[in-house]
């Protein structure tokens, strides 16, 4: 079910954001990845903090994180938001 999403060819693929109204818009999606990050960053912070034992380490870590996992999850989004399987 999942490969047929990639191999036959889906209309909305082509439609702009603004012509397929079920399409997440871009924004949405950065506005999404920046508060799950906020999120997850504070959890990291927290974990590394408990393993390190030292709060500039556990900072240093979250700050590396936080823009790593915030590019990774937007283009996440955006693959996922092509793929009409379970819409």
């Amino acid at each position: 079910m999942i490969a047929e999403q990639f191999i036959t060819k889906n209309n909305t693929a082509t439609k702009s954001y603004k012509a397929d109204r079920h399409s997440e818009n871009p924004k949405r999606s950065i506005v999404k990845s920046i508060s799950w990050r906020f999120i997850g960053t504070l959890d990291t912070i927290v974990i590394s903090w408990v393993v390190t034992g030292t709060l500039s380490v556990a900072f240093s870590i979250g700050a590396v994180e936080l823009f790593t996992k915030m590019i990774l999850y937007f283009f996440h989004e955006r693959i996922w938001d092509r793929i009409s399987w379970g819409k």
